[in-house]
């Protein structure tokens, strides 16, 4: 080393890239959803009563706690109930309780990378979960959307 700092040619630094995308790009499809979706009371005992029943340690695919809702591709199968052989599909992070006390807010998704390779999508990841309140994500109702607050400003 004589001082000077190293220099990589554009072939070195694109391999860097690609090699470090490819350590962390496990394929996942993650999506904010803007505006978010809304279910109504009604709404929401109907979702959170049919994820219950299709819960995957009792013959179900879905697995329904406060924050998360997640999705796999069969029911859990493995030792003292664990999930075995069922893989993941994808998760629905959601706030119970907002914007109103019985209501839930479906603010992001994300899809795995198999199961996305397999055709899910974020859009066709919580339609199967919304069907049981009669929705879908096109056509679940949407959070108000305000324009931000003007800046603060000192005369």
């Amino acid at each position: 080393m004589n001082g000077q700092p190293a220099s990589f040619d554009v072939d070195t630094a694109e391999a860097l890239e690609l090699l470090a995308a490819s350590a962390y790009d496990d394929g996942d499809l993650s999506e904010v959803i803007r505006p978010a979706a809304i279910l109504d009371e009604e709404a929401t005992r109907q979702v959170l009563t049919a994820l219950a029943l299709q819960d995957a340690r009792v013959q179900g695919v879905w697995v329904a706690e406060p924050g998360t809702w997640r999705r796999y591709d069969q029911p859990w199968n493995g030792a003292d109930g664990a999930a075995g052989t069922a893989s993941l599909v994808g998760t629905i992070q959601v706030i119970y309780g907002s914007p109103t006390r019985h209501e839930i807010t479906i603010y992001r998704a994300t899809v795995t990378g198999p199961a996305a390779a397999a055709g899910w999508t974020v859009t066709t990841l919580c339609d199967d979960a919304l069907q049981f309140a009669e929705l879908s994500l096109a056509t679940c109702p949407r959070a108000n959307l305000a324009p931000p607050p003007k800046p603060f400003r000192l005369r």
